[in-house]
């Protein structure tokens, strides 16, 4: 019989520890000579990534840790060769090592600190990579490099010219290159090209697409034409091209889903074509699918996976499929699958969840009415098996606001919502105006108005769900990381719906973010706001750190002390503000913490706190969590 308890006060058996390592975090999957590799997070050495074997384990042992730079954000910091021969990019000093099943990893690249490397993938017996070289200014030189591992190695460079290039696919034959390129003050969602190149012979590239549109991840098929993805009709969708024909593209099982999305890293891959004609891909509308498409007659078949968040095709081998994924009934996960046989899927790896499936949150699409349009999001309400609430108690809830904020939520299971849920706290998961995963017209209405759509639409979700009688209205709080901290800061200075806000390395300042940030991001901003110095007034306005007097609700603010895209001062100056205001506060900086927080000890404190300071401005004990006191 369930106990009848207030909401935030239900017992559960997820706590901060259990959620902190039930989920590492995955980094591709290959099908290396016989046996299946994947990159996965260890927490309890510091969040290192090693590559692991379903065959022999750990490949990489420690300290070695394979983390890009590249970007800052990273990706396809390793790759392997089919015959086991392991090529990652080592966090500590960004070169490309090889290694050899029983021996030491060699270098190949130069150790040049002003180097770094990404986007490894083994293709056709050559090593690809974007490299990246900081020359003192603040744009580095980018361009694609094959790296040849011999005696003594070699770095050679393929193909440049743009600002940022990613996706390099070579021809079987090995006589084109491919790549996307783009320049600033463009991102890659909003304007790129498909460039070929037949050798490196340093003459110009063929444009094949782009420029007014955002097309992806070109794959030959065969040694004249090319698969990829392009956003024409507002969607991503696949395109086939002949290179060397005069013949305009032609669209492979369009649909009203997004075959593609934001290059926040350079790893991801959303479709490959198998060896008999076919192709696996990924369809998002809100959530993720995977199917399989027949370009001879058209036909699509879904799936039956439970992969509907973050999905990346790995590898293929014949009719097998190597993906990672996280889903409605477990965490992120690698899944090996033949697309011929239904029943074949299987988790290779995955986090633990040692808790039963009750206790596991469930996803609900919801949809609202905001001032620029409909609104969409994931809710997740209380669930216990074990207690529930007095008659005519509304739950609190947690409002999450995803970072990017040129990115996406999807509905899938997370033993962080569960750690809330568990307890009888709801969390609302909105995918604000600006999210990608719901077309092109959908993502640029947040175009120049970062910090006026993004905030009017988490506070118009917020809100409906208080009016549909299913949240607390006096007990609604935000919370949100990097750019979603900005959102988190600017609805608690720009609205009356939020009680409580907690902002993980959140931008305050706006100038300050676009004079401090990274190069990849430098020229972001003129989108999402405006170039500067022309719209500075504009910034201004937008910053919630121009009006500290709007501060009125208690704030935890969580940093990273070595962040170098939101750097400590951001917060501090937050912090400050709401001293001078008399606000209650709380902040908590993280020594060798960077922008996302990896280490074990810091994941389950911030987690912690976020609880307890919950409890504290909501008036209710979480159990079995340290309190925390407010300044």
């Amino acid at each position: 019989m369930p106990q009848t308890l207030s909401y935030g006060t239900w017992p559960s058996p997820v706590t901060a520890a259990l959620a902190a390592s039930s989920a590492p975090r995955l980094e591709g999957a290959r099908f290396v000579d016989g046996d299946i590799w994947w990159g996965e997070s260890v927490p309890s050495e510091g969040g290192r990534m090693t590559v692991r074997s379903r065959r022999g384990g750990v490949l990489l042992p420690a300290p070695w840790s394979i983390a890009s730079r590249v970007h800052e954000y990273g990706g396809g910091a390793w790759t392997a060769s089919p015959d086991g021969r392991l090529f990652f990019v080592e966090k500590g000093d960004q070169c490309v090592w090889e290694l050899v099943t029983g021996g030491l990893p060699r270098r190949l690249t130069p150790a040049d600190a002003g180097q770094r490397y990404g986007g490894l993938d083994w293709q056709n017996g050559r090593l690809l990579a974007v490299r990246e070289t900081h020359t003192g200014q603040r744009t580095p030189e980018r361009d694609i490099v094959e790296i040849v591992p011999t005696d003594p190695p070699a770095v050679v460079s393929l193909a440049r010219g743009t600002d940022f290039v990613a996706h390099p696919a070579l021809s079987a034959d090995g006589t084109r290159l491919a790549w996307i390129g783009w320049n600033h003050p463009n991102m890659p969602w909003d304007h790129t090209r498909l460039f070929v190149r037949r050798g490196h012979d340093g003459s110009d590239p063929t444009v094949i697409a782009g420029g007014e549109t955002a097309p992806l991840q070109p794959i030959w098929i065969g040694d004249d034409e090319l698969l990829y993805a392009d956003d024409a009709t507002g969607r991503w969708n696949l395109q086939r091209v002949r290179v060397d024909a005069a013949l305009e593209p032609v669209a492979v099982a369009p649909s009203d889903a997004d075959t593609g999305g934001p290059v926040w890293v350079l790893g991801t891959r959303w479709f490959r074509p198998l060896a008999d004609g076919r192709i696996v891909a990924v369809r998002t509308n809100g959530a993720d699918q995977v199917v399989i498409i027949d370009p001879a007659d058209g036909t699509v078949r879904t799936l039956p996976l439970d992969a509907t968040a973050n999905v990346s095709i790995t590898d293929v081998s014949g009719t097998r499929v190597l993906l990672t994924a996280a889903g409605v009934t477990g965490p992120s996960a690698v899944w090996l699958l033949d697309v011929d046989d239904p029943t074949s899927a299987e988790r290779v790896t995955d986090g633990s969840v040692p808790w039963a499936a009750e206790w596991m949150p469930q996803p609900r699409a919801v949809t609202f009415d905001g001032p620029h349009g409909p609104v969409h999001a994931f809710d997740y309400p209380p669930r216990n098996p074990d207690a529930t609430a007095p008659t005519g108690e509304l739950p609190p809830y947690l409002v999450t606001v995803h970072g990017g904020p040129t990115s996406h939520t999807a509905p899938a299971a997370s033993a962080r919502t569960a750690l809330l849920t568990s307890r009888g706290i709801g969390v609302l998961d909105v995918n604000y105006g600006g999210s990608t995963g719901y077309g092109r017209e959908y993502r640029e209405r947040l175009r120049g108005q970062w910090g006026v759509v993004d905030v009017d639409d988490v506070a118009a979700a917020a809100a409906g769900l208080a009016a549909a009688g299913l949240a607390d209205p006096a007990r609604l709080a935000i919370a949100g990381g990097s750019a979603g901290g900005w959102t988190v800061l600017a609805a608690l200075t720009n609205t009356d719906v939020f009680a409580a806000g907690i902002s993980r390395y959140g931008v305050g300042d706006a100038r300050a973010l676009a004079a401090d940030t990274h190069d990849f991001e430098s020229r972001y901003l003129d989108g999402l706001i405006g170039p500067l110095p022309e719209a500075e007034a504009v910034y201004l306005e937008r910053s919630p750190l121009s009006h500290p007097e709007r501060f009125r609700v208690p704030v935890l603010l969580l940093q990273g002390a070595d962040d170098p895209i939101v750097p400590p001062a951001q917060a501090e100056a937050i912090r400050d503000a709401l001293i001078a205001r008399g606000v209650r506060y709380a902040y908590v900086l993280y020594p060798g913490e960077a922008h996302g927080f990896r280490g074990t000890d810091t994941v389950i404190d911030s987690l912690q706190k976020e609880l307890a300071f919950l409890g504290a401005v909501f008036d209710f004990t979480p159990a079995g969590v340290p309190p925390l006191a407010l300044s």
